[in-house]
């Protein structure tokens, strides 16, 4: 059997609450050996934390989701810090820029929240030598730009990708890479698949951004970590290489990006 990581879950969240212990048994079952849980604030950073504790394939990932920035103190840096200072966690975010549902007020002042709690993470990122789990929507071209300075310094994964592939040269050139979810398994998703085919081998891994994005065939049901077979299964596809050279590319690019070995 071929081996995948869930490069992006969020297993804190309540959907998963009542049989959490069952997720991560058909995760293993699938041949999914690794499972990262994504923090999307303090709180969800720690419940991410316990999960890796208690689960031993389990990693987890701290950081303040854009989303939710009119909520996060003006300085996380000390939190984020504290936090990461266990073995398990093995990057920052999930983090960056959404301007698709704008609160009421002032969207400048929404905005450049977001920008001040990207740019802290990235700062304490660049502090420990951790990579950053990247969240844009409807922002792109102002997340590149916030990025720059930190070219060199840190790395981004951007998740969920399904920009075309003038975007994902972007992503490339600034030395960040890209993670594709069950949306490739999607009707309407062709810039996906294109990027997917178009991105360099050391470049992608896979996710399922679980409980949102099951993929085909259980779209519209929740999504669990089990699933990244049916994504990469996919993926073979699209890239017309065997499920064997899939997960040595993308386990391999998931262990130089993430640090799994902290302890």
């Amino acid at each position: 059997m071929a081996v995948f990581y869930d490069t992006h879950a969020h297993l804190d969240f309540p959907d998963f609450q009542g049989d959490i212990d069952s997720v991560v048994a058909r995760a293993h079952a699938a041949g999914i050996e690794r499972i990262i849980s994504i923090g999307t604030d303090l709180e969800g950073s720690k419940r991410a934390i316990a999960l890796a504790e208690k689960f031993p394939n389990v990693y987890a990932v701290i950081g303040w989701h854009p989303t939710h920035v009119l909520e996060a103190p003006d300085d996380i840096r000390p939190a984020l810090r504290d936090l990461a200072k266990h073995p398990k966690v093995v990057a920052i975010g999930e983090t960056g820029l959404d301007y698709y549902r704008m609160p009421e007020g002032n969207h400048e002042a929404y905005k450049a929240k977001q920008a001040s709690i990207f740019r802290q993470q990235m700062e304490v990122a660049t502090e420990l030598g951790l990579n950053c789990v990247i969240h844009q929507r409807n922002s792109f071209d102002d997340l590149i730009t916030q990025m720059e300075p930190f070219r060199g310094k840190v790395r981004g994964v951007f998740h969920c990708f399904s920009e075309p592939i003038p975007s994902l040269n972007r992503v490339l050139e600034l030395g960040s890479l890209v993670s594709f979810t069950g949306l490739l398994t999607f009707k309407t998703a062709q810039s996906a698949r294109d990027a997917l085919a178009a991105a360099p081998a050391d470049r992608f891994m896979l996710e399922t951004d679980c409980p949102f994005l099951a993929p085909v065939p259980y779209r519209g049901k929740r999504c669990e970590p089990a699933y990244v077979k049916e994504i990469a299964d996919l993926a073979a596809q699209v890239r017309n290489c065997s499920l064997e050279q899939l997960s040595e590319q993308t386990c391999r690019t998931a262990e130089q990006f993430f640090k799994f070995n902290r302890s």
